[in-house]
């Protein structure tokens, strides 16, 4: 499990269960996950773990008791660790250490005391060693730079031990091989980037989309409160808005309501896309890419949600036709090399009060997909919630017997935000999980400006309408707490403005 459910739970499970049953039980869960068909290599893709730098490959990884040896030979090596050391090895743990290393995908090092055992396990590991090594680092401590240090000289094995790993977290590893990756000085800008379009290198058509969508997003917010209806709207409603005032008197409102939602929705996706592209693939960071790659992959299709509805939105298909080629250029072009700056560790509890700070986030990315979902559903099908209509006073019925056409006309406003919730969400969560790292303070300011323009168009438009019943309010008011509650716990972190 990642830092941020082992950190911010592991007092919570301690508590529940004991804390060696705690410890245990969450490396047997593990390693049950990794056992699975394809188990170790979604864990690596999920949680972007990085892979174990060439020079370093069989001499950087972990000491461990026989007791959770088998579980271990399967765990660490997903998490980083290219070696684990079993010991010491009795003649009555023969058994479980040839058990353990049966199917190893790292090197497996027996430490004895007598040489008779290491006899009986030549053949079932890589190496027997007899009392601890000549060669070998054990870290008693977990500093990330200490173990840097030591892993320059290529004759020297570092090993972890169990004491390391418990005050530290099972993302240990990924901190210390981050931590050595050399990176070159400076990252391109804008000038860099040059005038043929040809040559434009992907973050630079992500950053293209992700001002593409804010563009689009204040020209959504600018004619919702100048006309709320194009000429298409009016052909296909066959009404104006005086036509839908006289229907519904609160009907103008309700759909301006949508539309500033969606509208700030819009600016939040991107924001977020801009600093996936700045921050992140400018810089190298194939986790960046993919992030933008997999939001886009659900917040595009959306737009056949037509297919279903019956309505098609020309301004939105124009966009969406301007856009996705810009898209798949910012996907599709390589990525430059690493060029991000690499901090000192911080203070411990300023990085433990960010890590449940990256829990927050990364629930509430879970969360707004989630939203999305059931918003998109509700579009799809039925169209209104109960507070919908409350608001409306009246109901689905009487309006399609007004104008047929009126109920696919919200049913595109309502499914799309659905939609482009998704694509939000997914964004959200992929930032809280793989780019929370001290000093990323683009992170920082891409969530807060994200979670800005989107909570304040929803809280905003729904107060001036008067449409502010708790109940369809209480994500967007949950959401904000837990966004800015969050942020408050990471700042530090990702700012980088406190080290030791």
């Amino acid at each position: 499990m990642p830092d941020w459910t082992y950190h911010p739970l592991r007092p919570v499970a301690n508590a529940v269960v004991g804390e060696r049953r705690a410890q245990v039980g969450a490396l047997r869960f593990l390693s049950v996950l990794i056992g699975l068909p394809g188990g170790g290599a979604a864990i690596r893709r999920v949680f972007d773990h990085p892979e174990v730098p060439r020079e370093w490959s069989g001499r950087f990884g972990a000491a461990v008791p026989v007791s959770v040896a088998r579980d271990a030979v399967r765990v660490l090596p997903v998490q980083g660790a290219s070696i684990v050391e079993i010991g010491p090895v009795a003649a009555d743990d023969v058994d479980a250490v040839r058990a353990a290393a049966r199917g190893r995908r790292c090197r497996v090092v027996a430490r004895v005391d007598n040489p008779a055992v290491g006899a009986l396990l030549a053949d079932a590991v890589d190496d027997v060693v007899v009392g601890e090594r000549a060669d070998g680092v054990y870290l008693r401590e977990p500093d990330i730079a200490n173990a840097v240090a030591a892993l320059r000289d290529p004759a020297v094995t570092v090993l972890a031990e169990p004491a390391v790993l418990v005050a530290a977290g099972p993302s240990w590893f990924q901190r210390v091989i981050e931590a050595a990756e050399v990176t070159e000085p400076a990252a391109p800008g804008l000038r860099d980037a040059g005038i043929d379009p040809r040559k434009w290198p992907g973050w630079f058509w992500g950053l293209l989309v992700g001002a593409g969508m804010i563009v689009a997003g204040l020209g959504a917010g600018a004619i919702t409160l100048g006309p709320v209806l194009l000429w298409y709207d009016r052909n296909y409603l066959g009404t104006d808005v005086d036509g839908l005032h006289r229907i519904n008197h609160h009907l103008v409102h309700f759909l301006q309501h949508d539309r500033i939602t969606m509208a700030g929705n819009m600016i939040a996706i991107g924001i977020l896309y801009c600093g996936l592209a700045w921050g992140g693939m400018r810089v190298g960071r194939k986790w960046a890419r993919n992030a933008l790659l997999l939001s886009g992959l659900v917040g595009f299709p959306t737009l056949f949600y037509f297919l279903v509805i019956g309505f098609v939105e020309p301004l939105h298909t124009f966009a969406a036709v301007v856009l996705f080629p810009m898209y798949l250029m910012a996907v599709w072009r390589p990525l430059g090399p690493p060029r991000w700056r690499v901090l000192p560790e911080c203070a411990e509890a300023i990085r433990r009060r960010a890590l449940v700070g990256q829990l927050l986030i990364v629930a509430m990315g879970a969360g707004v997909i989630f939203g999305g979902i059931v918003i998109s559903t509700v579009g799809l099908t039925e169209v209104f919630v109960p507070t919908d209509l409350a608001f409306l006073e009246t109901d689905a019925e009487t309006l399609r017997a007004a104008n047929d056409r009126l109920l696919p006309f919200i049913a595109h406003d309502r499914a799309g935000f659905g939609g482009a919730l998704m694509s939000t969400g997914v964004a959200f969560l992929l930032i809280g999980l793989w780019g929370w790292r001290q000093g990323e303070a683009w992170v920082f300011w891409s969530l807060l400006g994200a979670g800005l323009a989107g909570s304040a168009s929803a809280l905003i438009v729904h107060f001036v309408i008067h449409y502010t019943a708790f109940i369809h309010l209480l994500p967007v008011y949950f959401g904000a707490a837990v966004i800015g509650f969050a942020l408050f716990l990471a700042r530090p972190f990702l700012t980088g403005k406190v080290t030791r």
